[in-house]
């Protein structure tokens, strides 16, 4: 059974709009520190964005800073992901990771710290 399920991907233009969605299983896992990750074809998996669950910590990539934002809605045990403004280097496949471990800030956007990862969503920005 897989405990974090990504969906929101699909293709934009250029400057558009989206809003990515982990759901996370309560039974399976609670998490302490959740991340949205991306990699395109060729290039590093990266982090976009890395979030404790609690909120007190969060975490940008240089790239995104400004333009994304994660948030989560407790009682539906979900992180989210908007992203505004966005270009064609944003395209990628978006992935959800999730640890129930408490971390400090500089390693929520180191991906080899995740033991849980969802499937990825695709996201297309073309022009």
């Amino acid at each position: 059974q897989v405990p974090l399920v990504e969906s929101g991907g699909g293709l934009v233009k250029p400057g558009d709009s989206l809003r990515l969605s982990c759901a996370v299983s309560g039974r399976t896992l609670r998490p302490g520190v959740m991340g949205w990750f991306r990699q395109a074809p060729g290039k590093e998996r990266e982090c976009v964005a890395a979030f404790t669950w609690s909120g007190r910590n969060s975490y940008y990539g240089e790239n995104v800073k400004g333009r994304f934002t994660i948030s989560r809605v407790e009682a539906r045990n979900t992180l989210y992901l908007q992203m505004q403004h966005l270009n064609p280097q944003d395209t990628a496949i978006y992935s959800c990771a999730a640890d129930p471990r408490n971390w400090i800030l500089t390693a929520l956007s180191s991906a080899h710290n995740y033991d849980y990862w969802g499937q990825g969503t695709q996201v297309t920005v073309s022009s």
